[in-house]
Order: C-alpha cells, then structure tokens, then sequence
C-alpha cells in the first residue's frame, strides 16, 4: 500500500515557475514507477510525466515536454515535477501517481495509487 501527498501547487503567471513535489510512504517506494497526471475542469484527467523505478527513464506528453521536468529521490521517497515557462492552459488539479510496476506508463489505469491532488492556477 502506497499513501501519496502532493504539496507546491499555487497561482503563477503565465511563464512563470512551480514546483510539485509528492512525498510517498511505503517501503516499496523505489520499486514504483510513478507519474504526474492532471484534470481540468469538464476535462478527462490526462497524463502528464512519468518515471520508472530507478530514474533513469522518463515519458512526458507531447504538451509539456521540453517546459517540465519529472524527477524522484529513493532515498527520501518523493517525485518532483518542474514546471516552466508556465502556460494558461496548464492550470489543472495536478495529481501524483503510483504503479506496481516498475517501468513508466502513459495511461491512467495502469495506476493503482493516488494522491488527492494539488491545484496549479496560471493567469494570463
């Protein structure tokens, strides 16, 4: 069982800066794959970044890639996700995620753990 708490989500202007982070309990933790997925409202929640086990590996959408940076620490049992140059069209609750697996996934179902969520408002 994996328990995920997202922290760092707040209001930036757009080309603006923020930082998410996901602290996870559990002593599996670096058997885990694990992404960060978003939803907007009316909209279905949509992958955004994911990293297999060891770190070494990571997927992004085709949206944020080259603005946002997935990144985790075994050690201390948290993912980060670097997200810059900031657009209007990235404000969405912003949700972390695990699988039981070790390789990283694009796709909702393939994740079995969930944190509530932590909302990202970009202004224009």
């Amino acid at each position: 069982q994996v328990q995920l708490v997202e922290s760092g989500g707040g209001l930036v202007q757009a080309g603006g800066s923020l930082r998410l982070s996901c602290a996870a309990s559990g002593r599996t933790f670096s058997s885990y794959a694990m992404g960060w997925f978003r939803q907007a409202p009316g909209k279905e929640r949509e992958f955004v970044a994911s990293i297999n086990a060891s770190g070494r590996s990571t997927l992004y959408a085709d949206s944020v890639k080259g603005r946002f940076t997935i990144s985790r620490d075994n050690a201390k049992g948290t993912v980060d996700l670097q997200m810059n140059s900031m657009k209007p069209e990235d404000t969405a609750v912003y949700y972390c995620a695990a699988r039981d697996l070790s390789w990283a996934s694009f796709e909702v179902k393939r994740y079995a753990y969930w944190g509530q969520g932590t909302q990202v408002t970009v202004s224009s």
